[in-house]
């Protein structure tokens, strides 16, 4: 069993006054790509979904004539930087394991290259997942930041998202068990 769900991080107060500032259905439709990229590529979907969800809490409100401003984002951004210690923090505190907190933070941090100088950076395979998982919710000029979603909606989403990932480690456990 997990010591924290999805929904636990969800339904949190910093969780929802953050996500209501970048896009709950961002973030929700990202944690549910991110669990599809998981399978694809063995990683961990508990830890995959957890930094999708949270990916972007560290975004600033860079608006502008009541307008978001993507010019303005693109220049001074760095909530990749803010998104992982407010989610480390949270992670702490709602009492998830602090080796996990820290792999999280450290997707969140790596999700985007927007605020690095030009070069590759390599990713580890959790890092890679959650960085696909935000891309393929993307649209031109940080509209997806824009998508609503009915909180009741974006919750059963996000319970479903935890009925997998249980469903996922429950086989691994009778595949385990069978060996």
């Amino acid at each position: 069993m997990r010591p924290v769900t999805l929904e636990t991080v969800f339904s949190h107060p910093v969780t929802q006054k953050y996500l209501r500032r970048s896009g709950i259905a961002h973030a929700v439709a990202v944690a549910e790509y991110a669990y599809i990229f998981a399978k694809r590529y063995d990683i961990d979907p508990d830890l995959a979904t957890k930094a999708a969800l949270l990916h972007d809490v560290g975004h600033y409100t860079w608006y502008r004539d009541g307008k978001w401003d993507f010019d303005l984002y693109k220049e001074n951004d760095i909530h990749a930087i803010k998104g992982a210690e407010r989610a480390h923090k949270l992670l702490i505190r709602v009492g998830e394991n602090r080796h996990a907190a820290k792999e999280i933070a450290v997707a969140i941090l790596l999700h985007t290259d927007s605020y690095l100088p030009s070069g590759e950076l390599e990713l580890r395979p959790l890092q890679k997942v959650v960085a696909l998982a935000d891309e393929a919710d993307e649209e031109k000029d940080g509209n997806h930041h824009y998508k609503q979603i009915d909180d009741t909606v974006a919750l059963e989403r996000v319970r479903a998202i935890d009925r997998l990932i249980d469903q996922s480690e429950e086989a691994l456990r009778t595949n385990v068990n069978m060996m």
